[in-house]
């Protein structure tokens, strides 16, 4: 399984329109192309900040789209008002689920850097070790972890059932995220926090 994200600064009084466009347009579209299993958005309204992820069966599919799926990129860029936007793609390496995502949903990413020759070690490690004491933490809904073996670069969204639970979690999260991150000498390059405004990932589950 494998995801390509595309990450853009909108315009904050723009985002609702670039919501819509992505919505109503790009992801009917994208839905129809052979191999696409769902995307997802996570939008900060505070910053402009916008993650739209596609899933695709294999990395054979997603790389069949990358010309078609320019054309609506720039137009979804156009629609939000940003610039530039930086795609990315991945593996999918974790996908797991304990309830589905609704409309007050909200996701925390973070950014990792790794040792790629280590990159197995901290897949299993995450696994075993860090997965399951996520079930146990209130309001938890669902997680992915994508992961670029070259690079060595990760990227870790946990979503939960709205805002004040993954506010909640903040500080018990902190915590287990040090733990991890000091067991695999592993760098963390950044957190942030955002709105689920869509949610049509089709992943199976990947543990």
């Amino acid at each position: 399984m494998n995801a390509r994200t595309t990450t853009l600064i909108a315009d904050t009084n723009r985002m609702d329109d670039g919501i819509a466009d992505v919505r109503d347009n790009v992801m009917p579209a994208v839905s129809e192309m052979d191999g696409c299993i769902g995307l997802s958005m996570l939008c900060d309204r505070d910053s402009g900040r916008c993650i739209v992820t596609t899933a695709w069966e294999t990395g054979e599919a997603m790389a069949a789209t990358r010309d078609r799926v320019m054309q609506m990129r720039a137009r979804a860029v156009e629609q939000f008002g940003g610039q530039d936007p930086e795609v990315q793609e991945w593996e999918i390496a974790v996908m797991h689920r304990l309830h589905g995502a609704g409309d007050d949903s909200c996701a925390r990413v973070t950014w990792s850097r790794i040792d790629p020759t280590q990159m197995d070690r901290m897949i299993d490690t995450f696994r075993t070790g860090f997965l399951p004491r996520l079930d146990e933490v209130p309001g938890f809904c669902s997680l992915s972890m994508l992961v670029d073996r070259q690079t060595g670069i990760g990227s870790v969204t946990a979503v939960y059932v709205d805002r004040g639970a993954m506010e909640a979690s903040r500080q018990q999260i902190s915590g287990m995220r040090d733990e991890f991150r000091r067991q695999l000498d592993m760098e963390i390059t950044e957190v942030a926090e955002f709105d689920l405004v869509l949610h049509q990932l089709r992943v199976p589950e990947l543990v």
